[in-house]
């Protein structure tokens, strides 16, 4: 126990073997949780803010939860401050509906997003265009773990943030978190000869730190994201250039579809 016998507040980093491991500033804390928490089944993420009690050694017990800002189903990781959102510009090809998926994801969660076009040295230039239209929306960065392009400016943007690396497998996530954090050596996959994917290679989730301040959440590969259910006129909302138009349109209501009157019709066309 520490000499003030009092509680501390850190950040869980990582949860395995029924023990959460808690960083509270500069030590790892080894924590059970609480028989209370237990007996409540309250659900302890990565991410989250907790109370603990300090034991022998770097033992600890996780006394309570802090109020999250938010919480993700898939990846499970609460209180996030941006996405990085990681595609690559080829091998495998980027697919602009699971970009959109990614997206519509950070907004219903009230996540800052970060597009991330990994793989610059092969051939980026032929998908300059495609890049910069999402620039004018979002703020988007050009990397590549094997030259080193952009890899500056992606470690600046991951300053004192909690930052979740997100995306299809195979796109370099963790080739640019090794690359970024010297000594981590994540494994890295392959692309698959036949389905041009790549192959998962992080099994668990877990909250990385920085050479300077800011922690990264490195997660499991995956080609989806798990969208809570909408309706489809509020699936509008969660598109910039579409939200910003919809006011004009004649119908409160409209889906941009068949009505008349819709400005974002009239935008397209």
């Amino acid at each position: 126990m520490n000499s003030s016998g009092r509680m501390m507040e850190g950040i869980v980093v990582k949860a395995y073997g029924g023990f959460y491991y808690v960083l509270a500033g500069q030590t790892e804390w080894e924590c059970s949780l609480r028989g209370r928490l237990r007996h409540e089944k309250q659900q302890v993420l990565v991410g989250d803010r907790v109370e603990l009690t300090p034991r022998h050694g770097r033992a600890g017990v996780v006394e309570k939860v802090l109020p999250r800002t938010n919480a993700l189903v898939r990846p499970p990781v609460a209180n996030v401050d941006q996405a990085v959102m990681v595609f690559a510009l080829r091998e495998p090809d980027p697919n602009p509906g699971l970009v959109d998926r990614f997206l519509i994801a950070a907004s219903v969660n009230r996540i800052e997003p970060l597009l991330c076009f990994n793989k610059s040295d092969l051939d980026g230039d032929s998908r300059l265009a495609f890049v910069a239209g999402y620039g004018q929306l979002f703020r988007v960065l050009v990397t590549s773990a094997k030259t080193g392009d952009g890899l500056n400016e992606l470690l600046q943007a991951l300053q004192n943030r909690v930052s979740v690396f997100a995306g299809p497998s195979g796109v370099g996530k963790s080739t640019l978190l090794n690359a970024l954090i010297p000594g981590l050596r994540l494994k890295t996959g392959t692309i698959s000869d036949k389905t041009k994917r790549g192959k998962h290679t992080t099994r668990h989730v877990e909250l990385i730190s920085l050479p300077a301040e800011g922690l990264v959440v490195d997660t499991p590969g995956f080609s989806s994201l798990d969208l809570p259910d909408m309706k489809l006129e509020d699936l509008a909302g969660h598109f910039p250039e579409i939200a910003q138009l919809q006011g004009e349109c004649y119908f409160t209501r409209c889906l941009h579809d068949q009505e008349p009157g819709c400005a974002v019709k009239k935008a397209v066309d």
